[in-house]
Order: structure tokens, then sequence, then C-alpha cells
């Protein structure tokens, strides 16, 4: 799960201990007037200070020294890692009791700017909008904490009348552009209709080459009288690739005639219409749509499958009263009403292949065989081999899975009883090797393959790999049915597993996959599979573009998607010139046709230029 360092580190597994009684850590009566001070640490600093030395210095178990002090082994572990960490110093590290940066430059020096936003009655959206203009890359926690700091109240975003953009009255009537829409002119292009968003028609090569219009009829798609069902998908989407964080502010480029030609409207539709739709789909139109989208990525050579990272993410719920089911919710690490999404990644390409949102508590076990389900129907055999936590799927799915001839690695949650069978084992037990990290960078660990582990309820023996090394104080635990894999092979497969995670991370930060309010589980259906949709484009963009091969998808909104130009629509070509900016040149590098033509504009050409 994609989680913030602060909430599942230090502060939040130790600083719970706050609410203790304090009999769990009386000591017996002090020999001199005074010591009271010391026989009851104080929640905070002392009491760290007593709970790490009693573990680090005096070698106490760990479960013993959380009992005592009121901690939980979990967050005592975390403490120790933190301590480890600190580059500071035990004075720098007991002195302040949230380990991490003690500064923030860009915070700071944004900071004026922030305030003086605010005062005018600028929103934190707005604010956002506003830096990343100027150039100052400051997310949206960072000017919420400033605010704060400042003592300045919340406010709600302004209408768009009065953040100076178009009135939802004024926006032309969404409908498909006709002949009428395309005026007849001749000669150079000096003018054309100003737009912020040029960059997004980069998109529609990668959009054609996989065969959108042929994907929403495999998906079948609804449209209306006035609006098709490609221009429909086409507006969300644009929403995804302009990093427009919800639905509900669609008004900030439905009157753009970028976005308006890349759907083959007059204008997007309005919040209300995009919200209506949404409902209108169901998942069985999703999973066909993922269908056809995942063997469209394989023929154009962005996803392999053969080896598939899998995990769940958890939407939070904004609004009252939801009629939704609780889970634990890795930003505000607790558990709340929220959306359930299961997501699929290729571990080689990173790209991601499925999504679901149409789970339930009864059913999310068995979602590990409904994608084995859908990769036979896209390729037409099971997936080779799945990765995932131990969270992921029950020990009967496990065995499922070795019926149907899918290999796994998971896994196993650390027993007292397993974890002490490992402790007596001799140090001759343990096989040293060195195992491969992100960046290229490598760690020596040690191992135990034992080949015939047994579980609970998984009626066979599987292949256990204790991996000690990893920087955690006990060994982790591996289980895969794959007997032949060497070691060193199953370790660092699942070490990849955690790309998964930065996947959804990205989805987050450049999707918006987290800016979600629906209470029924439908709209957001369709929204993970517009971020599958969106992740895709981005995949086969940066492909075009030189020396972009690993970027991620908000570099790319940055630099290109949302660059500024000019549009010219003449009656047989569509002209689009962008604006000159710093990666221009690399524009003019890129392996972006000279000119194409676009079904859903009535088989008009388009062709690009550069400032």
């Amino acid at each position: 799960m994609v989680a913030r360092q602060a909430e599942t580190g230090f502060t939040t597994g130790i600083d719970q201990s706050a609410n203790t009684p304090q009999s769990s850590v009386v000591a017996a009566g002090p020999a001199r007037s005074g010591g009271e001070y010391f026989a009851t640490p104080e929640p905070g600093p002392q009491r760290r200070y007593e709970a790490l030395r009693a573990y680090l210095l005096d070698g106490e178990p760990a479960a013993t020294v959380a009992q005592r002090f009121g901690y939980t082994t979990t967050g005592l572990y975390s403490a120790v890692r933190d301590f480890r960490a600190n580059r500071g110093g035990a004075r720098d590290f007991f002195a302040d009791p949230r380990p991490g940066p003690k500064t923030a430059p860009g915070k700071d020096a944004a900071r004026a700017r922030i305030i003086e936003l605010r005062a005018q009655g600028h929103s934190i959206d707005e604010i956002g909008t506003v830096l990343a203009r100027e150039g100052v890359a400051l997310n949206r926690t960072g000017i919420h904490e400033v605010i704060t700091e400042a003592g300045l109240p919340r406010i709600w975003r302004r209408r768009d009348a009065a953040r100076g953009g178009p009135r939802r009255e004024d926006l032309p009537r969404a409908r498909a552009l006709a002949d009428e829409d395309y005026p007849d002119v001749t000669g150079q292009l000096t003018g054309g209709h100003p737009t912020r968003l040029a960059g997004l028609l980069l998109a529609l090569p990668d959009l054609l080459a996989l065969d959108l219009p042929g994907l929403v009829d495999a998906a079948g798609y609804p449209g209306t009288r006035d609006i098709p069902a490609i221009s429909y998908l086409l507006s969300l989407l644009a929403l995804k690739l302009t990093a427009t964080r919800r639905v509900s502010h669609v008004h900030d480029v439905a009157g753009d005639p970028a976005a308006a030609l890349f759907t083959g409207l007059t204008a997007l539709p309005k919040t209300t219409a995009l919200t209506t739709y949404s409902y209108r789909v169901d998942h069985a139109r999703q999973a066909a749509f993922l269908t056809a989208l995942d063997k469209a990525a394989i023929r154009l050579g962005l996803a392999a499958g053969e080896v598939v990272n899998l995990d769940f993410h958890a939407v939070m719920h904004w609004g009252q009263d939801p009629a939704l089911e609780k889970h634990y919710v890795p930003s505000r690490s607790q558990r709340t009403r929220s959306v359930l999404t299961f997501f699929a990644e290729d571990a080689d390409s990173h790209a991601l292949l499925y999504a679901n949102a149409d789970l339930a508590k009864a059913n999310q076990a068995g979602e590990v065989m409904a994608f084995a389900d859908h990769w036979k129907t896209v390729t037409g055999h099971d997936p080779d081999l799945l990765v995932m936590d131990s969270k992921v799927t029950t020990q009967d799915q496990l065995w499922a899975l070795t019926e149907r001839g899918i290999g796994f690695i998971t896994l196993r949650a650390r027993t007292p009883k397993v974890t002490a069978a490992l402790h007596a084992l001799p140090a001759k037990a343990w096989t040293s090797m060195t195992v491969a990290r992100a960046g290229g960078k490598s760690r020596t660990v040690r191992v135990i393959d034992d080949p015939a582990a047994k579980l609970s309820k998984y009626p066979a023996t599987l292949r256990q790999l204790a991996v000690a090394g990893l920087g955690h104080d006990e060994p982790t635990l591996l289980i895969s049915n794959r007997d032949a894999l060497p070691a060193k092979q199953v370790i660092e497969t699942y070490a990849r597993r955690m790309n998964i995670e930065q996947r959804l991370a990205e989805a987050i930060r450049s999707f918006g996959l987290d800016a979600l309010a629906g209470a029924v589980p439908l709209n957001v259906d369709l929204d993970v599979v517009l971020s599958v949709l969106a992740h895709t484009v981005c995949a086969a963009l940066r492909r075009r573009l030189p020396g972009y091969a690993t970027a991620t998808p908000d570099t790319l909104q940055r630099r290109f998607l949302t660059t500024g130009g000019h549009v010219l629509a003449r009656r047989n070509q569509i002209v689009v010139r962008l604006d000159r900016r710093t990666y221009s040149p690399v524009l003019r590098q890129a392996d972006l046709p000279q000119t194409l033509t676009t079904p859903w504009l009535d088989g008009r050409t388009l062709r690009y230029e550069y400032a």
C-alpha cells in the first residue's frame, strides 16, 4: 500500500503510548527522593530513551520491552530503525520526538507567497496552480502546513467566476463538432485560438496506436444523442492527463480549444453530465475495455505480463454518511469508510494492466483468481507468476492457484513459533548471497531455503525462504510454489513488488486517484480504469521522447501535456502550434508523426508545429 512515512514510522507506533496507563511502566519504589521521575518515564523523549535503552543496551526481548513501556512491538521496531538511521546522533534524536527532515527550504521560500495568495481568498488548489505557474514545486500538503502554521482558517474552493475563470453558464454547450465548427481559413498560421493545453494533443498518436475507437466499441460504452461514447471517455481522460483533480473541476478546462478538439466536442461536458455518465456504465464494460486495452498494450510492446505484481488500495470517501465498508487507508493510518480497489502491474515494464473497484470484503480474496481469468482472456493462457503481499489473498486461494498451475510469491506472517525455530538453527544453516536492489545497488543477505514448509490451511508443502539482512530485526519469510526458481531470483522478484506501490503513488499524484468523493463504487470503478488508460498513454508517450524513458506521468504533464499554444481548425486540417519552452527541443526530436488522421474529428488531419 502507498503510505506516508510519518504515519507508518516511529511517531504513530510510539506516541500512541501517551494514553497508556501509567501503572504499566511503574517500577519499584525509588531508593532516594526524586527517583520517581525515572520510575515512571513521561510519554515522549524520556520513555523512548528508556525503551530503546532496554532493547538495544540491556538486550531485553522486543515483546517484553513493548509491553513494559506500553508500546506496540511494531512501533518499537520502527523506533529502532529510526534511531539507527538518525544521522544527527542520539542527542538530536531524543531532543525531537519526530525524526525526519528538520528544515523545508522549498516550503520556507514559498511561505510569504502562500500567505499573500491566501489573503486574497485563494484556496489550496488555486495556490498550488499559481505556484506551479511560477516554477515553485510544492504539493498540497506543504501549502496546507504553511496556512495552518500561520493560523489562517480553511476556506472552500471559490466559484469559477470569482476565480477569474469562465462561468458555467457562459461555457458553450457540449456537442459533437460539425462542419460549421471548422472554418475554412487559408494562408499561414499567424494567430488561431490561444490555448493553455496544446500539449494535450500530443497524446493523440498513442491513443490512435492503441485504437481507442476499437476499445470503446469492444467495451460497449454508451453515448447520447449529442455526445458519442468516445467523447465521454476522452473528456474524462483529458482531466487525468492534465492533472485536474476532480470531475467537479472540469470547468477549468471545459472551454479550452485544445481540450475541446481532443474530445471532438465544442466543449467538455459539465460536471453533472460526466458524473451521470459514470453511473451509466457497469463493471462488465470496464472489464471488456481492460481486456481490449491489454491486448493493444501487448501488441505495442508496452507490457508482457510474465511476472505480475498485485496489490489493493483503499480510496477514502470524503462525503457524509456513506454506505461503504471500512478498509485500512494508508494515508490516514486507520480504518475508515472507503472504496477498495485492486491493481495489477507488469513487473518488467511497470505498466498498469488491471484495475477493479467492484469489490467487497466478502469477495476481495478471490480477486487474484479474477485477474488470472482476465489475463487468460487477454492472452489465451494463465499468468506465469503472481507476486503479492500476504494480505492480498488466503491460503485457500493460493492452493487454487497451485492447482491451476499458476506460480506465486508472497509473504508469510512471522509467528513466534516460526521465529523461535529459525533462531534455534546453527549459523551454518544460513547461506550468504548478494541480491540486487533498486538503483543498481546490492545487499548481502543470509537465506535458509526450506522446500517443505507447512501452512495451517494449505493442503501441501510449500517452499519457504527465510531472509535475514533486509533491514528488519527478524527474518522475512517468503513462500512460493515455484521450487525451480533460484533463491536469488525469488528474493529479487519479490523486492520488485514494491514497484506497484510506486505506480499507485504516481496515480494519486498525477491522476487524482485519491481525490474521489463517490459514495458508490460504480463511478470509482470507471475512474480507476481511466487511470490505467492514462498511465498506459503516458508510458507510450515517454517512449517517443528522447531521454524520458523513465519519466513519471507528473513530469510529462508538467513539461509537455500542459504546454500552451495556439490551435487553428481548418476545414481539412488542424494545426497545433506549441509555445516555445525549455523542453521544446525534446519535442522537435521526438518520434511524433508529422500528421495524423483522427476518426473522432471526422477524419481531419492534425499537424504539429513548434514555435
